[in-house]
């Protein structure tokens, strides 16, 4: 029997390893995402879940049980909404990294607009995208 004759939503074959493989190829960017203000660790974990959710049902709940993003994963599958507080947090960061970004690191005036437009577009993105009830947070370690 394949996965996919049990599950109707998993991929089979090929398409199945390939997912697989871009789902931990995400998560390993996320964790680089955590030390690397720039990139986005939490888009790059819903994708991994999706990947997941398609190859494997075993990996897909391991990051929807994990103790630190799990609830967000789980409020964006059932919902497609943020909580607001994760709202603040992005917008805060993504304002103060992109605008020390562009005061001290980007010079060409096309890379400045470039990353000017990325920055409004996905902080619009954030804005839009509907608010969540709080997610419980759990005592940090």
């Amino acid at each position: 029997m394949t996965p996919s004759s049990t599950s109707p939503g998993l991929a089979s074959g090929p398409l199945r390893w390939l997912l697989m493989g871009c789902g931990f190829a995400l998560v390993a960017l996320a964790l680089v995402g955590i030390f690397v203000p720039l990139l986005p660790t939490t888009p790059l974990l819903i994708v991994a879940a999706a990947c997941f959710a398609r190859s494997s049902p075993r990996f897909h709940r391991w990051l929807l049980d994990a103790r630190l993003f799990g609830p967000l994963l789980r409020e964006w599958e059932a919902t497609g909404s943020i909580p607001l507080h994760a709202k603040a947090w992005a917008l805060t960061l993504m304002a103060l990294v992109g605008g020390a970004a562009l005061v001290w690191f980007v010079k060409p005036w096309w890379a400045r607009a470039a990353m000017v437009t990325t920055l409004v577009l996905v902080a619009a993105w954030i804005v839009r995208r509907p608010t969540s009830r709080e997610v419980a947070r759990r005592p940090p370690l």
